[in-house]
Parts: structure tokens; sequence; C-alpha cells
């Protein structure tokens, strides 16, 4: 990424491409997560990688996109493309700030990330699913929560902290790993000023 310019609507030929891959990767992790049952979506490690490479433009991009595909056959997926637009600006400014620098500043940065991605999903839990998430684990926290406080906005905060936070902290250890291992020519593809494309 360009960081001189984070919030340039001005792509190179190697941001537009990398939408579209980073659309693919973040099916692979929900894949991936549903064969293996996991506790967790994955679903945005695509999502916060072309953040990191792209600037914080592109991660939305790439996050909103994805749900909009998603939600051809899963429509309240097209709801959530606002959660998936928060990652990718949350993940491309953090990676900016230098907080995706190191293991360690990465598990804050997850941290950080789904803490984001908790305060925007829980209102629409509410408003779309009473307040769950549709997590198995997080859904018997919420249960629980709610028999013992009869409050269906702390059953919903705490259900979506169980998941979310665990979960974005995952994919950010997951995309970090991935942009350590890219060749350093590629990564240089989107730190050079040779914008092709505008939305100015």
């Amino acid at each position: 990424m360009n960081k001189q310019s984070m919030w340039s609507l001005r792509f190179s030929t190697a941001s537009l491409v990398l939408i579209p891959v980073a659309v693919g990767i973040n099916y692979i992790g929900k894949f991936v997560a549903g064969i293996l049952k996991l506790p967790l979506w994955l679903d945005s490690i695509g999502t916060v990688l072309a953040a990191m490479l792209g600037g914080p433009i592109v991660g939305a991009l790439a996050g909103a996109i994805n749900n909009i595909i998603y939600g051809f056959t899963d429509p309240i997926s097209f709801v959530y493309a606002i959660t998936s637009v928060a990652i990718g600006v949350a993940a491309g400014v953090l990676f900016y700030k230098g907080y995706i620098s190191s293991w360690g500043k990465a598990v804050v940065a997850g941290i950080i990330i789904g803490l984001v991605a908790t305060v925007i999903s829980t209102p629409l839990n509410i408003g779309f699913w009473g307040g769950q998430t549709g997590n198995v684990w997080g859904d018997a926290l919420f249960a629980f929560v709610l028999a013992n406080t009869e409050s269906t906005w702390l059953a919903s905060l705490l259900d979506e902290i169980f998941v979310d936070v665990p979960d974005k902290l995952l994919v950010v250890l997951v995309s970090y790993g991935i942009f350590q291992g890219l060749p350093r020519n590629v990564v240089q593809l989107y730190n050079n000023n040779d914008k092709v494309e505008t939305l100015d």
C-alpha cells in the first residue's frame, strides 16, 4: 500500500486484481471452517489481506463485494456487508499505523478488529436474529446470559464478542502469515504510484 495515499480512490491494476482474489480467499476460509465444523467463520482473511496490501478502501470493497456475492444465496449477508466494510477499513488503517507489523501487534490488531465487528454486528443481530449470532457456542452463551440477566443487549454483545474476537484474531494472524510469506516483489506492486483506475 502506498502509505502517502491511504484513502486514495485511484487504484493500480494490482489492487483491482486483488479484490476478486480476496473474495476467493474469504470463500475458502469460510468453506474450511464449515468443513472442519469450527466455531469460527474465517470468512474475512481475504478482506484483511487486501486491506494490508491495497489500503482500507480496497479492503472495504473486498469485504462488501464478498457479502454481496453471498447475498444472492443468503440475502441477510447484504446487511452484514456493513460489518465487512468496517473490517476492511479497520485493518487497512491499523496496518498503515504499523499495528500489523509483528506477531504481537497482529494479536492486538485482531482484538481491535474483532471489537469493531462486534459493535457493528450486535445491533444487526438484535434486529434480525433476536440477538443471536447463529454460532452454536456463542448462542449457548447468549441463552445463559439472557436467562440470568434478562438483558437481550448484554447477551447479544457477549455472544458476538465470544465469537467475533477469537475469529478476527485468528483471521489477522493468518493474514499476517500470508503477507509475510509473499515474495517482496509482489508486495512491492502495491507500493508504487502507477495508478490506472480512479473512483474520484
